[in-house]
C-alpha cells in the first residue's frame, strides 16, 4: 500500500479518535444537564456553524481532532456549568471520552481479529531456539526437533501450538510427539509456565521453518557471515516460508545485484548480504536447509464471539503489558513513548510489514491508548479532573481550595506541554536519523 495513503487513513483515524472521544464528553454533559456553548470539529478560527438550541455545531479551520465549550468553563458560580455540577456528575463526564476511545477500540480491534489472515502451516512446527533453563531446555528439545502432536492432538501451525500450550491446566504436564533426525521420539514431563510478558502459558520455545544444517566454506553464504542454525526469514524484505517461496524470491533477483538476507540466531535477527553471481537460482549458493514438510499458506478465520473475545482481552490486558514492558521503556524511551508523529511512522511499519489490515489494529491500539493516555490523574488531562472529582466526593461534596486547583492545573499544563515537546523531538529526530521500531 502506498505511503501517503497509510499517511492519509492513519491521519483519518486519529481524527476520528479524537472526534469520538470529545463527542463521549458532549453526549454525556448534555445528559447531565450541563449547557454546552459550542461542539466543533477541528480547531478554531471557526469556518462557519450551525446553532441547534443552546449549542452551536461548527466546523473549524484546523483539522485536529474536536472540542467541547460549556458555559461557564470551570466557574462553579455559573448556573449549568460543568464545575455547577456534583462530583460524581463531573467524574462521569470526565470519564465519558476515554471510555469513548475504549468503545472504539474494542470495535476496531474486534473487526481485526475477524479478518481473515494468512497463516504458515505445514506438518508440524521447527523449534528454532529454547530458552536458558525452561521446560523445553529441561526436556531435552534440541534446535531443529519438529513438533508433530501435544498431547495426541496434531499440530499445523505456531497458533495451534500456543493455544494448546496455554489451555493446559496450573501444573499439568504436556507430551509432545518430536521428529528428530528422521526418527520419532515421544516427549514427556514438560510443565508449562506462565509467562508475563506474553500473558499466556509458555516451553520456552522459539519457532521457525527452516534451519540452514551446512554452510560451504568458502562459498559465498560463508563469507556473507551466514552459519548452521540460523534461520532465513526473508530475503530482499520477502518472507519465506518453503523451497517455492525461496525461489520465487531468487529468481526476481538478476545477476550482480544484491541479496539481502533476514536472519535468526540464537534469540536475535541480524542481516547479511552477497551478491546474485547466477542468472536465475533456485536456492543460495553453498548452504543446505532443512524445511518443515508441506508449509503452505492457509487462509484462517475467527468467528464473531472470539474475535470479540480477542479485542476485549487485549484491551483489558494492556494495562500490564504496559507495565511488564517498563524495563524496555527504561531502555529505549524514545520507541515506547511517541507522539502522533512517532504513531503515524509506527503505523507506516507495520502496515509495510505485516500487511494493509494492520491499519485497523494500528487505529485500535491508538484508541486506547488515548483512553490510557487521558485516564492518568494529571490535570488538564481528563484522570486530573477525574481525581479533583472522586476527592470531593469522597469529602461529600465538600470542595478542594480553588487556589490548590488552579495549581494543580498549572504545574500539569507545564508537565504536558514539555512532555509532548519532547516526546515530538524525539519523534523528528527519529526521523532525521532514519531511524525505525525495529519492526
Amino acid at each position: 500500500m502506498n505511503i501517503a495513503i497509510v499517511i492519509i487513513i492513519f491521519i483519518v483515524g486519529l481524527f476520528l479518535a479524537v472526534f469520538l472521544h470529545e463527542l463521549g464528553h458532549f453526549i454525556t454533559a448534555k445528559r447531565a444537564g450541563v449547557k454546552v456553548e459550542e461542539f466543533g470539529i477541528g480547531l478554531p478560527p471557526r469556518l462557519f456553524g450551525i446553532k441547534r438550541g443552546e449549542t452551536i455545531y461548527s466546523i473549524n479551520a484546523i483539522p485536529l481532532g474536536a472540542f467541547v465549550k460549556s458555559v461557564g468553563e470551570n466557574d462553579p458560580t455559573v448556573p449549568r456549568s460543568l464545575a455547577s455540577k456534583g462530583p460524581w456528575t463531573r467524574l462521569l463526564v470526565y470519564a465519558a471520552g476515554p471510555l469513548a476511545n475504549f468503545f472504539l477500540a474494542f470495535i476496531l480491534l474486534s473487526i481485526f481479529f475477524a479478518l481473515p489472515t494468512s497463516v504458515v502451516a505445514g506438518n508440524g512446527v521447527m523449534i528454532h531456539s529454547t530458552v536458558e533453563n525452561s521446560p523445553a531446555e529441561e526436556a531435552g528439545i534440541k534446535p531443529g526437533d519438529i513438533i508433530l502432536e501435544i498431547d495426541g492432538k496434531p499440530v499445523s501451525t505456531w497458533g495451534e501450538l500456543q493455544n494448546i500450550i496455554n489451555s493446559s491446566e496450573e501444573g499439568e504436564e504436556i507430551t509432545l510427539l518430536v521428529q528428530r533426525d528422521g526418527s520419532r521420539n515421544v516427549v514427556r514431563g514438560l510443565v508449562p509456565r506462565f509467562d508475563p510478558t506474553l500473558q499466556r502459558r509458555a516451553i520456552g520455545i522459539l519457532l521457525c521453518w527452516n534451519m540452514v544444517s551446512q554452510v560451504k566454506e568458502g562459498s559465498p553464504a560463508y563469507e556473507a557471515g551466514i552459519r548452521p542454525g540460523d534461520t532465513i526469514l526473508s530475503i530482499n524484505e520477502q518472507p519465506v516460508y518453503n523451497t517455492e517461496s525461496m525461489s520465487a524470491v531468487l529468481n526476481s533477483i538478476g545477476k550482480g545485484e544484491e541479496i539481502n538476507l533476514t536472519l535468526l540466531r540464537g534469540q536475535e535477527g541480524i542481516s547479511a548480504s552477497m551478491i546474485q553471481e547466477l542468472d536465475s537460482a533456485q536456492q543460495i549458493e553453498g548452504i543446505k536447509l532443512r524445511w518443515v514438510d508441506n508449509t503452505h499458506i492457509e487462509q484462517k478465520r475467527l468467528p464473531v464471539w472470539k474475535a470479540a473475545y480477542s479485542g476485549g482481552n487485549f484491551i483489558i490486558h494492556m494495562p500490564s503489558m504496559i507495565i511488564d514492558a517498563i524495563p524496555l521503556i527504561k531502555e529505549d524511551p524514545s520507541k515506547a513513548l511517541v507522539g502522533p508523529i512517532g504513531a503515524g511512522q509506527l503505523t507506516v511499519e507495520a502496515v509495510k510489514f505485516f500487511g494493509p489490515s494492520n491499519l485497523l489494529f494500528m487505529a485500535g491500539f491508538i484508541s486506547l491508548a488515548l483512553g490510557l493516555f487521558n485516564f492518568l490523574p494529571i490535570p488538564p488531562l481528563d484522570g486530573g479532573g477525574m481525581l479533583v472529582a472522586f476527592i470531593e466526593g469522597v469529602r461529600r461534596g465538600k470542595r478542594l481550595s480553588p487556589r490548590a486547583v488552579r495549581l494543580a492545573y498549572a504545574i500539569g499544563t507545564a508537565f504536558i506541554i514539555t512532555l509532548a515537546i519532547m516526546v515530538t523531538f524525539s519523534d523528528i529526530l527519529r526521523l532525521i536519523r532514519g531511524e525505525g521500531f525495529g519492526l
